[in-house]
């Protein structure tokens, strides 16, 4: 063979496999086409297929109206899913621990957040060194629930109604001690709205929960507090408390026998706890509607409105939009009385 010969072999050799290196091209294209609408088609999949194991609901300690709530709302999930709702109780630092290892979590709807106002729109006034923040590291999927506060005293304070308790009040500049729950909690949200918006000088005294702070009201440690209905009806009925107000804008069915401050010449107080259900951020959107659905359906059920009032509560729902525009105003509002009240972390 000549040397002419051969370099017109090497020469003509590429022509022959550009058929099957374009082929082969066209295959990878193809593969790449296929894998990038199989991704885009895995979030509605996984929607659909959801869940296929059990899910984690982070929440508060045991015992607190979160805990409760979640646990209730977790059985019905339970049997429409056919999976277990695991409750991750974290008490520490008014749930922004719990809340921290929520936003680090994998956005595949197995774990979520049942977060309370402290938590999604006041923690940032509050804390410097927030772990996680709530605008950017969650997605909305409903509100589930809001209890109002209900003002209440030792049965011995010279006042039996709010009207009475503010003239006192004003008498007694800085002489009258709250219960709080722990700084930013709706217990002491609610004492320093109150002195805001009435105008008087209170002193609060936090205490480990909401459950130690009406104890101490009970015992005589502080004059008034804040609570839920469900703790402190018992105590109402037996005469070791007396309600001077409940913080909601009209009477509440679990304790309709206690006026609200609107009606005692006082419409701008209205103390809410409330709660609702939150994912990581980048949950697939598929996915948070599936959740939404879910959630509202088992908590607007006859079974869960009587469980609900039954802790005092009362369901409140809405689309994950109408969710975030709420947790922005509520932190908006919050900023403000953090503001003007001085309230700090300690």
């Amino acid at each position: 063979m000549t040397r002419k010969t051969i370099r017109t072999q090497r020469q003509s050799a590429p022509s022959a496999v550009a058929p099957v290196f374009r082929w082969m091209m066209a295959l990878g294209v193809l593969s790449l086409a296929a894998s990038c609408l199989a991704q885009s088609a895995a979030p509605a999949d996984a929607a659909q297929d959801y869940p296929k194991k059990p899910v984690r609901i982070i929440t508060a300690g045991v015992g607190t109206l979160h805990d409760i709530i979640t646990r209730q709302i977790g059985q019905q999930l339970s049997k429409r899913w056919g999976q277990a709702i695991v409750v991750d109780n974290q008490a520490a630092a008014g749930l922004t621990i719990g809340a921290g290892m929520a936003a680090r979590a994998a956005p595949d709807g197995y774990t979520l957040l049942m977060g309370d106002r402290s938590a999604l729109a006041g923690a940032p006034s509050l804390y410097k060194d927030l772990p996680y923040d709530p605008a950017k590291d969650f997605v909305p999927i409903t509100l589930v629930a809001r209890a109002p506060q209900v003002m209440i005293a030792n049965p011995a304070f010279p006042a039996g109604n709010l009207r009475e308790f503010i003239a006192y009040a004003k008498k007694h500049p800085g002489e009258i001690n709250y219960a709080g729950a722990g700084p930013g909690t709706a217990t002491h949200v609610a004492g320093e709205m109150l002195k805001t918006v009435a105008s008087i000088d209170l002193t609060v005294v936090q205490y480990k929960g909401g459950g130690p702070g009406v104890l101490a009201v009970i015992g005589g440690e502080v004059q008034i507090g804040f609570s839920t209905t469900a703790p402190i009806m018992g105590h109402l009925r037996a005469g070791k408390l007396k309600a001077f107000a409940i913080g909601s804008v009209k009477r509440f069915a679990g304790a309709p026998d206690v006026p609200t401050a609107a009606e005692q010449g006082l419409p701008g107080f209205v103390a809410e706890q409330w709660i609702g259900m939150v994912a990581p951020a980048r949950t697939p959107t598929a996915l948070i509607t599936k959740l939404n659905q879910e959630f509202i359906a088992v908590v607007q059920s006859p079974a869960m409105h009587d469980a609900l009032l039954t802790q005092g509560a009362e369901p409140i729902t809405g689309t994950p939009a109408e969710f975030s525009a709420f947790i922005r105003n509520e932190t908006t509002n919050f900023r403000k009385l953090v503001a003007s009240a001085g309230i700090k972390a300690e």
